[in-house]
């Protein structure tokens, strides 16, 4: 039995040319090639998280798990696990296959207590992971990990720390000393978000800075973060020889007060930038500038039902393969809720989907696009649902597979050159 909306449409108009995010590797994947999913947990012990990290439960995750996707089914069976204390909560893959990096969220070195990212080199036979080092993260709490698209840096977002890293990848895979170090500034939002849905008592992190993604756009010319605190987006142009980051003008985008920036999406286009709001329940739509690195701001959509009421806290954001749809996550109200994006960017509700488990903290489609994991941190599993590329509906599979506070996946198909 469904707990959520059921989708009512049938369909959903898109736009009439997109670039495809879908990467070869799916058509290997969809033929049965050898696929892996590596998840991301939080994994330390009680007495070791953060004081300040409210929304974490004490560690059952161990570390990074492995997993052997069946690309028809969408089952994911057990291949290992690399035992990490440290919440390898976010994970990235480099494009050839080859490296994959983590930031340890709950880490703490050195004096300042930073936290931490590693290297490991993949085995393209087995898939099975090798550390190769790790470095100071450049601040606490490191959330959120990318790769420049030339492969030689990876970006650090600093949660507890609220500040941004640039970390150089070295010729054999392995990490440098951070090569730029920025802290957000600026005036703290306040504790009730402009959006809050009624009744709400949701507050994550309007305390202080805290920077949560940092992803590059698609030319690799700059760079964006989101500090939630701030209720910002920064915008950076991006110097590849130095790896320093050097602010954009205009060098920030406000979103409302208290509503929280947390993630972000591309469309496949290019043009369009989601915004999804933790505090304030809320999608943004932005025209990008990929000249200038400016974001516009051009429509704004709640990511619960009409007559909502109560507290939520929204997660991850994805725009589908063929840039058809948007999918929003909701912690509390547990679902994911679905947009169809039209021929111009706008979105329109569809409905939601229920994650069939607590707090929805990412979900991820695989390289098909036919399938979506839900990692359903609170309820110590990952939920599969098919898609349906045609209306965005998504129908649970069946599967749950147990983890233990799961944060993210990712995913690398074997049969890809390296």
């Amino acid at each position: 039995m469904k707990r959520r909306t059921i989708l009512k449409l049938g369909g959903a108009v898109a736009g009439a040319s997109v670039l495809t995010k879908q990467p070869a590797a799916s058509q290997a994947a969809s033929a049965g090639a050898p696929l892996m999913a590596y998840v991301g947990t939080f994994s330390s012990p009680l007495q070791d998280v953060l004081p300040t990290q409210v929304d974490l439960p004490p560690g059952n995750g161990r570390g990074i798990h492995l997993f052997r996707v069946d690309c028809g089914t969408g089952v994911l069976t057990p291949d290992g696990i690399v035992e990490m204390g440290t919440s390898p909560s976010c994970l990235v893959i480099n494009a050839a296959g080859t490296r994959l990096y983590s930031a340890n969220e709950t880490d703490r070195v050195g004096e300042a207590g930073e936290g931490t990212v590693s290297a490991f080199a993949i085995d393209r036979t087995s898939g099975q992971l090798k550390l190769l080092n790790t470095v100071p993260s450049g601040g606490a709490g490191p959330t959120y990990v990318s790769l420049h698209p030339s492969g030689k840096h990876l970006l650090v977002a600093n949660y507890f720390g609220g500040s941004v890293a640039v970390v150089p990848v070295q010729e054999d895979g392995s990490l440098a000393t951070a090569s730029d170090v920025k802290i957000d500034e600026g005036e703290i939002g306040p504790t009730k978000a402009t959006h809050a849905p009624p009744g709400s008592f949701a507050f994550s992190g309007h305390d202080r800075t805290h920077a949560h993604i940092i992803e590059p756009d698609p030319s690799g010319k700059h760079v964006l973060h989101v500090d939630l605190g701030l209720d910002r987006i920064f915008s950076w142009k991006f110097d590849a020889a130095a790896g320093k980051l050097v602010a954009n003008d205009p060098h920030a985008t406000a979103l409302p007060p208290g509503d929280g920036p947390r993630h972000f999406d591309f469309h496949p286009n290019g043009r369009w930038l989601y915004s999804i709001q933790e505090e304030g329940s809320t999608v943004v739509l932005f025209d990008y500038d990929g000249e200038s690195g400016r974001l516009t701001e051009r429509q704004m959509l709640s990511t619960l039902p009409p007559g909502y009421a109560g507290s939520n806290f929204c997660s991850g954001i994805h725009v589908s393969h063929d840039g058809r749809h948007l999918y929003a996550g909701n912690r509390l109200h547990d679902s994911i809720a679905i947009f169809a994006i039209g021929g111009d960017g706008t979105l329109s509700y569809l409905g939601e989907e229920w994650t069939r488990g607590n707090y929805p903290r990412s979900f991820q489609f695989d390289p098909t696009g036919r399938f979506l994991y839900v990692c359903n941190q609170r309820a110590d599993h990952l939920a599969t649902f098919r898609v349906d590329a045609a209306t965005g509906r998504l129908e649970f599979a069946g599967h749950y597979t147990p983890v233990g506070n799961p944060s993210m996946l990712t995913f690398l198909d074997l049969a890809e050159p390296g």
